[in-house]
């Protein structure tokens, strides 16, 4: 008998009494034990695919899962998901799938929990979109459940000939590198030969983008939340050795049943707390601004783009990385990882201690084994960091009534503050092509409108304009705004998740060229020179939102639930409204 009682776990829908005799024989058909058959049955999902490195080591990755939780009398059940990668998915279409898919990757993981009464999951997640929506599984499910990130990719390292310029010669290499080249190369800075030599050396194994981008800024969310088992996510992909943290992630779920600690239990206030210091410590993506809240709707949690932004207003920056630094993910890991920056935070009281994580244990008793300091090249101690508020800041005003975010790690003080007419564009594309062309003037600021969660559809990152403006040495002479998103990669003064977005009628949509606007990031402010009585007026010639040629099938289905962008871009009522809990049916 296992020392498990299956009548309050799910799994016995599927197991137990005579009347599952036909399901336990599709278990027996697969080569399950009787004994296994009866004991808790842990989905182990992955995002497995061969869409791009982020993805490739998850296969193997969850076999060690499988090993820690069959040490413990689990029986593991391995199952995939979809995934879209931003890195392939950038700068056309495709982009438009990106943040549709962490909702499906969601529903996909609650639909295999559910159809087959999975007891606990291990979630391994490997992009960007992947992370969230993997956490958002389990929190909507509730059961027990521990996160794994898949890892980051090694640095890229150029060849060191004459051909490559030498500030690609002397510095680690990203993804990021490769779209501000592109504009390097269009801007006759860069011969067709250099291009060709750096991007076959710019992502030189498996794993998620190196910087802290959005991967690994939700990688260093499920350690700070709780869902993941400290200083896991920092060891790079291809390092055999991450096989002992998928092991011990699967031995910590076992003990999670055994415990009855759920993810809610995880996930609370005071946990989305810390994982917004967090992601404003290490100049992390805004993307966090969107899927802290799309988290935290699953709880039922109000936890909104205004909370995550009030906490990095107030939080140091102090973790040396890419984009807005020097260092890579790796270099993170090597000098001791998120405890180690924990730790630095908890110093100033700027972490909750008292929160569980996925080993059982409080975060403040896990943080109090960390023996490891800051070491002042990539951990810079809090008591003397980069800069004493967070490397991303929330925005309101005229322009975005329902608030707006922007990156300024790295971006000195005197450049956080940007005036200048308007050059509004319809779309992504339109704004590139008049990047590609020189179509704009130093001072402007360029708007992208239509390209919010249900305007887009999809709300995409708009990477490729911003690293075109980079390359042409212009990402500190323009600002840009939009009511999409922007790549953790992204650098310079950019402004996304402007809301309400144009498909909603907000502000945005009411703007001509020429209009001045104002971007304060000292203090959070983002204003157009018009009166109320102008906007109002501009509204009621407004003709309604943009017509798209999404008019059927999955992005037509999006754009039709996806709600406000600081309420994290969902779909579903949440927590809220839930009349049962799955753990418990």
């Amino acid at each position: 008998m296992t020392k498990f009682d299956k009548s309050r776990l799910p799994s016995r829908y599927v197991t137990e009494g005579p009347e599952r005799a036909p399901h336990r024989s599709y278990l027996y058909a697969m080569g399950i034990s009787e004994e296994e058959i009866h004991q808790p049955l842990v989905g182990v999902a992955t995002c497995w695919n061969e869409a791009a490195p982020c993805n490739i080591a998850l296969n193997r990755q969850a076999q060690a899962v499988k090993l820690g939780v069959k040490a413990r009398e689990g029986t593991p059940r391995e199952f995939t998901t979809i995934t879209v990668t931003d890195g392939i998915a950038m700068g056309h279409e495709g982009m438009r799938s990106s943040l549709a898919s962490r909702e499906a990757i969601a529903d996909t993981v609650e639909l295999t929990m559910r159809g087959h009464c999975y007891d606990a999951i291990v979630g391994l997640a490997g992009c960007d979109k992947s992370l969230p929506g993997m956490m958002m599984a389990m929190v909507r499910l509730n059961v027990p459940s521990v996160f794994i990130y898949g890892g980051s990719i090694l640095p890229g390292k150029a060849p060191q000939v004459d051909e490559i310029p030498e500030d690609f010669r002397t510095r680690d290499l990203t993804v990021q590198d490769m779209f501000e080249a592109v504009g390097r190369h269009q801007n006759k800075e860069l011969s067709d030969a250099a291009l060709d030599m750096l991007e076959r050396v710019a992502c030189p194994s498996s794993g998620a983008c190196g910087g802290q981008f959005t991967a690994n800024t939700m990688a260093c969310v499920s350690e700070a939340i709780g869902l993941a088992l400290l200083n896991s996510s920092g060891m790079p992909a291809p390092y055999e050795s991450r096989d002992q943290y998928g092991e011990a992630s699967g031995r910590a779920v076992m003990n999670l049943i055994e415990k009855n600690i759920r993810a809610r239990d995880v996930v609370t206030r005071k946990s989305l707390e810390n994982a917004a210091r967090v992601v404003a410590c290490t100049g992390g993506s805004t993307n966090a601004g969107l899927h802290l809240p799309a988290i935290a709707h699953e709880a039922g949690i109000d936890f909104h783009l205004d909370d995550v932004c009030e906490i990095f207003r107030d939080t140091p920056y102090f973790v040396n990385l890419k984009p807005g630094g020097d260092h890579v993910a790796k270099d993170l890991f090597d000098v001791g990882g998120i405890p180690v920056v924990m730790n630095e935070l908890r110093k100033a009281g700027l972490i909750h201690e008292d929160c569980v994580t996925a080993s059982g244990k409080t975060i403040g008793e896990e943080l109090d084994t960390v023996t490891r300091k800051a070491d002042g090249k990539v951990i810079y101690p809090i008591e003397t960091p980069i800069t004493k508020t967070g490397g991303v800041v929330g925005l309101k005003g005229n322009l975005a009534p329902e608030g707006a975010i922007v990156k300024v790690a790295g971006i000195s003080a005197e450049d956080q503050k940007f005036t200048g007419p308007a050059r509004v564009f319809e779309c992504e594309e339109d704004a590139f092509a008049a990047v590609q062309k020189r179509e704009y003037e130093e001072g402007e600021v360029i708007v992208i409108r239509n390209e919010g969660p249900a305007g887009g559809p999809g709300m995409r990152e708009m990477l490729a304009t911003t690293a075109a403006l980079s390359g042409q040495g212009m990402g500190k002479k323009v600002a840009l705004i939009t009511d999409g998103r922007f790549s953790g990669a992204t650098r310079g003064f950019c402004v996304g998740h402007v809301g309400p977005e144009a498909a909603h009628g907000g502000p945005i949509a009411m703007l001509k060229n020429g209009d001045m606007i104002t971007i304060d990031a000292i203090e959070g402010s983002i204003e157009v020179d018009l009166s109320e009585a102008e906007l109002e007026a501009r509204k009621a010639d407004w003709t309604g939102p943009r017509e798209t040629i999404y008019a059927s099938g999955a992005l037509w289905k999006y754009a039709q639930l996806v709600g406000k962008t600081y309420l994290g871009a969902v779909t579903h009522p949440g927590g809220k409204a839930e009349k049962h809990i799955y753990a418990d049916l």
